[in-house]
């Protein structure tokens, strides 16, 4: 009889999140297909200026109004001010060469509609060199490898997402934050302004940073994840995703108490993370996690 040691934490999914469109609103779901490159349909798109270069919330702080809503095949964009504009998930067009960060990858350009109602929606008060904007989709032929330094080994892929296809931080972490804000006289943030693929509950603040591998149990049996690198915060964050409106209370209050040393002391808030098993598994809200602490 095999004796099965007891987790050092028991947790449970509380919130999934992709975000089709990279740096536009996200949709929340109550399961999602773990695949080889994060949630499937998560940042399958991206914004980019007349260059390739790509193009977020950093930048056009008013993508964080561009709404995506599920319909038979893709997703339908609202915007204010705007007809809805229809992506097809199997959208093809030309390719053409953009880059996210430090990667040039492949990419699909989805035609002049789809450029004018980015350029009509964001470039109204955007600066020069943003006011003609390009959407592309991810190249499907294509494999945007994670960083070899912080996977272990693992092979992991990612589309347009900043540098991991899956980002995970938790609810306790965040009442942390609101209680910080709160001693400051400052209202309190919702999840949404971390952009989060998966929301866990039932584990305390950052216990997300501390954990080894994580295990979900499924309808197909056992997913395992992997939490490789605290995610360092840009000014995102400080950007309301109700008005597109900006202060610095959060990045002001996480400078307090967030500076990790992993990173040189960067403000971090979250774990990039990886699937080390269970492609093709489906995460659903309310399923049970456990994991070990990482002594490492």
């Amino acid at each position: 009889m095999t004796l099965l040691c007891p987790a050092d934490v028991h947790a449970q999914i509380d919130q999934l999140w992709i975000y089709p469109v990279k740096s536009c609103a996200g949709i929340a779901l109550a399961e999602a297909e773990l695949t080889p490159t994060g949630l499937r349909w998560d940042r399958h798109w991206m914004v980019v200026d007349s260059g390739g270069e790509f193009v977020t919330q950093r930048e056009l702080p008013r993508m964080a109004l561009i709404q995506p809503v599920f319909i038979e095949g893709g997703v339908e964009l609202q915007g204010p001010g705007m007809a809805p504009l229809t992506l097809l998930f199997e959208a093809t067009g030309p390719a053409s060469v953009v880059r996210v960060w430090d990667d040039a990858v492949s990419a699909l350009d989805m035609g002049d509609a789809a450029a004018q109602w980015f350029s009509d929606c964001l470039g109204r008060d955007a600066p020069g060199e943003l006011k003609r904007l390009r959407l592309v989709r991810f190249d499907p032929g294509v494999r945007r490898a994670c960083s070899p330094k912080w996977t272990g080994g693992h092979e992991a892929w990612t589309q347009f997402a900043d540098g991991f296809g899956l980002l995970v931080t938790s609810q306790a972490s965040l009442g942390e934050l609101n209680a910080r804000l709160a001693q400051g006289g400052h209202p309190p943030v919702s999840i949404s302004r971390f952009r989060p693929n998966i929301v866990l509950a039932g584990m305390e603040a950052h216990d997300e940073d501390r954990i080894g591998p994580w295990r979900v149990t499924t309808g197909e049996g056992e997913a395992v994840l992997d939490n490789v690198k605290p995610c360092a915060r840009c000014p995102i964050p400080n950007i309301d995703p109700l008005t597109a409106l900006a202060s610095s209370e959060v990045s002001d209050t996480l400078q307090t108490y967030r500076q990790d040393r992993r990173l040189g002391g960067a403000v971090t808030f979250g774990m990039n993370a990886i699937a080390l098993e269970g492609l093709g598994h489906v995460l659903k809200v309310g399923q049970p996690v456990m994991a070990d602490w990482r002594f490492d």
